[in-house]
């Protein structure tokens, strides 16, 4: 099964479940044994990201200051820790650093969702 790290490392480390490869570009520093799918298939990548939006028009001054916060708790090395021990990854960043992410894993798989001719049922 493909799953977000977060939900099955614990079962992993317990021996119930069996890493065959992470499929982010490069290997997770919490299975560093396990390899990555573009080991197998070159290029591949499939990563799950997790981000905070608001409303529309949100003020400026609540986003900078739900920003700053959020960045300052990723660099707390506890918040590191316990997402690292997760298997997770902080990306800390700005709203524009997210927007183009959101924009580009959107571009991506709206792409495999037009080869495939995936069509909503």
């Amino acid at each position: 099964m493909f799953d977000n790290l977060h939900s099955s490392i614990e079962h992993i480390r317990a021996g119930k479940l069996r890493a065959l490869a992470v499929t982010t570009a490069t290997r997770s520093r919490a299975l560093p044994d396990a390899p990555t799918v573009a080991d197998f298939v070159p290029g591949y990548e499939a990563s799950a990201f997790f981000g905070i939006g608001g409303p529309k028009n949100m003020p400026p001054e609540i986003i900078d200051k739900l920003n700053r916060e959020i960045n300052a708790a990723f660099a707390d090395p506890r918040m590191q820790a316990r997402f690292a021990g997760l298997g997770g990854m902080l990306l800390p960043g700005s709203p524009a650093d997210f927007g183009k992410l959101v924009a580009a894993e959107t571009e991506k798989w709206g792409k495999v969702i037009r080869a495939a001719n995936i069509k909503a049922e």
